[in-house]
C-alpha cells in the first residue's frame, strides 16, 4: 500500500509540469482505452453450463431440455443482454455419486456464469451444495424434491419446473370434489415417491378425506400383484398413485389387467401419464392426473413453441423441452434488463426474481423461495393423450417450509 501510495505521489508531481493540452488528450487516450477495454470484457460470451444426463436412462429429458433451451436463446437472436453464448456441457449421467465433482468442472474449472441443470433429485442434492459455497447462479430445469426450494433454498437458487407438492397436492381437492372419502395410495419409496403422496393427503384431508392404507413398495420394483391385490380387498373409494417411466407403464396395465379400472378410480401426479401413453394404451383412457403442463393446452403460446420446436428438432415438445424453454425465456429477460452483467450478481438475482415468464404452460412468476407459481391441471386421458379438463389450482405457489429465504428484491426496496 505504501509503495502505491509513493508511486501515486510521484504521477501527481509529474501531471503538474505536463502543459494543459497535453495532458487533457493523455487523459481522454486513457478514457479511451480503459472503454476499449471495458468493451472487450463486455463483448466476452456468456458462460451457460449444462449440468444434464446425456447419456443413460434420462438421456431423451437432458437433449429436450438442452434443445428448449437453446431455441428461446435463438428466438433472442441467440445472444444473451447483448453477449453471444458459450454452452459448457458435462453429463451428469443422472450419477447423484459425481454431482459435486461435475459441479465443480463447470463452476470451479470453466469458470461459467450459470449453471442449468439437473434432471434428477439425487444429483440435485450435490450442485445445491457447490451452487451454496460458490454463489454461482444455479437453475434447475426439472429436479422436483421440495428441498431445492425448501430448507435448502438461496438467493442463487431459481428452479423453472415444479415440486413434488405442486404436482400431488391438487389432486386432493379433485379427489375431494369428486365425493371420495376413503383413498389408498400406492408409490415407491424414496424422496419423489413420499414427497407426492405426502403433498395428496395433504390436499386431501384439508377438503375433509381420509388415507386409509399407504402401500410402499422398495424402488425401482415393478411387479405389482400383492399390491393390486390388497387394493381390491381394501374397496377403497379411489387410488392415488406416483409412478413414472416403465413403472408408471407397467402399473396402469396391470391395474386394468386385475380388473380394478372400472371398479376403483385410479388417480395420479401427472407423470403417470406423461411420456408412458404410447404403452399403457386402452389402460389409460380416462385417468385422471394433475400437472403444469398438457401438450395438449390451448394457449398461443404452446401453440406456436410447439410448432417452432417440430420444424426445430424434427419431434414433439414434451414437458422437458418446455421447462427448458421456459429456463431460456428467463436467462433471456433478465440479462437483458441487467444489460448482460453477470458480474453484479445482486442485480442479476433482483433480475430473476422479478421475471414473468410468458410460457407455453401459461404465465407464471417466483415464489419468495425461487419456485414457479404457477397454474396446475386436471388432464384426462382421452384417445391416447392427455386433455386439460380445467385448472386445478390456479397460480399455486409452493408452501416451501423451511425455507428462509429474503427477496434479494425485497430488501432492496
Amino acid at each position: 500500500m505504501e509503495k502505491k501510495m509513493h508511486n501515486n505521489n510521484k504521477a501527481s508531481q509529474a501531471s503538474a509540469k505536463i502543459p494543459r493540452k497535453m495532458f487533457v488528450a493523455h487523459a481522454l487516450a486513457l478514457a479511451l482505452t480503459s472503454a476499449l477495454t471495458g468493451g472487450v470484457q463486455a463483448a466476452d460470451p456468456i458462460k451457460v453450463g449444462l449440468l444434464l444426463p446425456y447419456t443413460g436412462t434420462y438421456a431423451a429429458t437432458g437433449e429436450a431440455t438442452t434443445n428448449g433451451l437453446k431455441l428461446a436463446i435463438e428466438q433472442q437472436g441467440s445472444t444473451l443482454g447483448g453477449r453471444e453464448v458459450e454452452f459448457v456441457v458435462v453429463d451428469s449421467e443422472a450419477d447423484p455419486a459425481k454431482a459435486v465433482q461435475n459441479m465443480q468442472k463447470l463452476v470451479s474449472g470453466a469458470k461459467v456464469d450459470v449453471v442449468v441443470g439437473p434432471m434428477h433429485s439425487g444429483v440435485g442434492m450435490g450442485a445445491l451444495k457447490v451452487a451454496r459455497e460458490t454463489g454461482v447462479p444455479l437453475i434447475i430445469p426439472n429436479a422436483g424434491f421440495n428441498a431445492a426450494t425448501g430448507p435448502m433454498c438461496a438467493e442463487n437458487i431459481f428452479r423453472t419446473s415444479f415440486s413434488s407438492w405442486q404436482t400431488a397436492y391438487p389432486m386432493g381437492k379433485i379427489a375431494a370434489e369428486k365425493g371420495y372419502k376413503n383413498i389408498v395410495t400406492v408409490t415407491w419409496r424414496y424422496g419423489f415417491g413420499t414427497e407426492s403422496v405426502e403433498a395428496f393427503k395433504d390436499g386431501f384431508e384439508k377438503a375433509g378425506g381420509k388415507i386409509i392404507k399407504k402401500i410402499w413398495l422398495p424402488f425401482p420394483e415393478v411387479e405389482f400383484q400383492s399390491q393390486l391385490t390388497e387394493i381390491a380387498a381394501l374397496k377403497p373409494d379411489a387410488v392415488f398413485v406416483f409412478f413414472a417411466g416403465g413403472g408408471a407403464a407397467k402399473f396402469v396395465k396391470d391395474y386394468a389387467a386385475a380388473g380394478l379400472k372400472d371398479k376403483i378410480p385410479l388417480l395420479g401426479s401427472g407423470f403417470l401419464t406423461e411420456g408412458t401413453l404410447a404403452a399403457q394404451g386402452a389402460a389409460a383412457e380416462g385417468l385422471l392426473t394433475t400437472l403444469h403442463y398438457a401438450d395438449s393446452l390451448e394457449t398461443a403460446e404452446n401453440f406456436k413453441f410447439r410448432s417452432d420446436y417440430k420444424q426445430q428438432f424434427g419431434k414433439e415438445a414434451d414437458i422437458y423441452a418446455v421447462q427448458g424453454y421456459d429456463t431460456g425465456l428467463l436467462l433471456a429477460q433478465s440479462l437483458q434488463a441487467v444489460a448482460g452483467n453477470t458480474a453484479d450478481r445482486a442485480a442479476w438475482i433482483q433480475a430473476m426474481e422479478n421475471a414473468r415468464i410468458a410460457s407455453p404452460r401459461g404465465e407464471w412468476t417466483f415464489s419468495k423461495a425461487h419456485n414457479p407459481v404457477q397454474n396446475v391441471y386436471l388432464r384426462e386421458v382421452r384417445n391416447g393423450a392427455n386433455v386439460v379438463v380445467k385448472v386445478a389450482s390456479a397460480k399455486l405457489s409452493d408452501p416451501a417450509p423451511g425455507c428462509k429465504l429474503r427477496q434479494v428484491s425485497a430488501a432492496a426496496r
